[in-house]
């Protein structure tokens, strides 16, 4: 059990040394994307399915609390996550293909910018999110995994972390994540 959960950690570690020796100038464009848009007034705007969903809670949650710098303001920030009421009516009365979709038609504007969470880069109802936020002319960014998805090909700055299992590919998520929050701690407010 120990040298698998070794192996499991380093497997975790590769993935995330593959990703700053591959995605390192895509993840500094989000960050100063997101920065512009908070320097424009805008807010971000996030979205995934299963453990991306709680990515994006997460995210959230740094942006309107704190990351490391306690004497940040608030930064505002929206989960398209984690209204049930919301999330179960556009599923029900219409489909589960426009459920990020359709808040974004009511929520975003063009000063801000989309977060588009999947391991896999192929859920249907995150590309339909990222093609309308693209329509109203918000930037969006695609948190996928390996190159040649549809997420990656599609947002307008795509992170395509270079690993094949989602567990790998959720762990260098959170890290990009994080290190867009530093980004955003480190602008002076």
């Amino acid at each position: 059990m120990r040298d698998r959960i070794a192996v499991d950690l380093r497997e975790s570690i590769a993935a995330i040394e593959a990703t700053v020796e591959q995605c390192l100038p895509s993840v500094v464009e989000a960050a100063e994307a997101i920065i512009h848009c908070y320097e424009e007034g805008g807010m971000v705007l996030i979205a995934g399915n299963g453990g991306s969903a709680a990515d994006a809670q997460h995210f959230v949650g740094e942006m309107l609390g704190w990351f490391l710098d306690k004497s940040r303001g608030p930064l505002p920030a929206v989960a398209l996550t984690t209204d049930t009421s919301v999330l179960t009516s556009i599923s029900n009365d219409a489909s589960v293909e426009v459920v990020f979709a359709r808040q974004l038609e009511a929520l975003a504007a063009p000063e801000d910018v989309f977060i588009a969470i999947s391991t896999s880069g192929e859920s249907p109802n995150i590309l339909r999110a990222v093609e309308t936020a693209q329509a109203i002319g918000a930037k969006t960014v695609g948190l996928c995994g390996p190159p040649g998805s549809k997420l990656a090909r599609e947002a307008d700055i795509p992170i395509a972390v270079p690993a094949e299992l989602t567990p790998h590919i959720q762990v260098a998520h959170a890290a990009i994540l994080h290190a867009i929050c530093r980004m955003v701690d480190e602008r002076e407010w």
